[in-house]
């Protein structure tokens, strides 16, 4: 059920979002979310491809508009969203930053050094809130998790492991998703959730980071990598394995059989993100399986976040209790781009072809 309208302090004027950019469809978690916290929509723009937004416009009843300009001199207009082209997000931020809006971005946020030297000034200097779609922290299985690790269930965390396989279906991909330039590149796109979920789930830092990308398919696209596997340490020792590819089978169920598993010294988790077709349970969207020394294997029931993403968004904007920060934004994409820029490539075309360069 929507709440009612929200109000600008002491303007007796509802509170608008608009939406600049709209390449990728995360930002319907946005735009759900804001309408049903009682938000209404200025519009949406997108310079390029119309096809999602229109799409969305028809979906949830929005207005297509012209420029980028006619939502941000909205004085109404507070929070802008943006699933625009990665490497476009930036100017979108400036954008943002000049007309004094506050901004919730579809991950990654920048796709190189130059573009996070400028994220981080930009926060900085503290104008406006910028947030991110890191979603995964606002799953119940993830937050039922993390309750569990910080009540001692599992003991002291040693390892985790977290396997993001994504299914490709090139046909339906933006000519930009192939371009390294403009996308970020498999790490840098899909890996700044799990960088995230380890600092939340552990409390700890990123002390050292070994990568790998690989290249098996479309040598058409010669900087797109489909396969990415990073080793990290944190400082308080617990190690990581990530691995990400684009390679889900196409009969598969879902995005991808996405996993995590954590291993303590009382105990180990898994969680199984999209569910498990095998197990016939009903209605049922992600899993976490847990085991002890005393225990066995047993299917653990989900918490509720307090929060969904927006609204801790929204509480930050407005100076109330917060779980997601700028400094969790900027480590998250610092670890992406340390894991990118010192990943070793492998080009790997046929069985005949092994081509490494570093």
């Amino acid at each position: 059920m929507m709440s009612s309208v929200r109000g600008l302090p002491g303007s007796g004027k509802a509170e608008k979002f608009a939406v600049i950019g709209c390449q990728h469809p995360h930002i319907s978690i946005f735009i759900e979310e804001m309408l049903e916290l009682g938000y209404a929509c200025a519009g949406i723009f997108e310079p390029g491809d119309l096809a999602l937004a229109t799409q969305l416009a028809a979906k949830y009843q929005l207005q297509l508009v012209d420029s980028s300009k006619e939502l941000l001199e909205q004085e109404q207009v507070q929070i802008i969203g943006s699933s625009a082209v990665n490497n476009l997000k930036l100017e979108i931020a400036l954008q943002c930053e000049k007309y004094g809006k506050h901004l919730m971005l579809d991950k990654p946020a920048v796709v190189h050094w130059k573009g996070y030297n400028e994220l981080e000034e930009l926060i900085s200097r503290g104008n406006i809130q910028l947030g991110m779609l890191l979603t995964e922290r606002y799953r119940p299985s993830l937050y039922t998790l993390r309750e569990m690790v910080l009540n001692g269930e599992l003991g002291e965390i040693m390892s985790i492991t977290m396997r993001k396989p994504h299914r490709l279906r090139p046909e339906t991909r933006p000519s930009w998703h192939f371009n390294k330039q403009e996308s970020g590149g498999i790490i840098v796109d899909l890996l700044v959730h799990d960088f995230d979920l380890l600092r939340w789930l552990t409390g700890q830092e990123i002390h050292s980071i070994q990568a790998a990308m690989g290249k098996r398919i479309l040598p058409q696209y010669p900087d797109f990598y489909d396969t990415a596997a990073v080793q990290i340490v944190l400082d308080g020792g617990v190690s990581a394995q990530l691995y990400a590819d684009w390679h889900a089978p196409e009969k598969c169920w879902t995005w991808g059989d996405g996993r995590i598993f954590v291993t303590g010294t009382l105990g180990s988790a898994e969680i199984r993100l999209a569910g498990d077709p095998a197990a016939k349970l009903d209605g049922e969207e992600e899993l976490l399986l847990m085991m002890t020394h005393e225990e066995p294997l047993q299917q653990v029931p989900l918490r509720m976040p307090p929060v969904r993403i927006v609204e801790d968004f929204i509480n930050r904007i407005e100076g109330k209790p917060h779980e997601f920060t700028h400094e969790d934004l900027l480590a998250a994409t610092r670890a992406t781009l340390m894991a990118d820029e010192q990943a070793e490539r492998v080009l790997v075309y046929s069985k005949k072809e092994h081509i490494r360069k570093g």
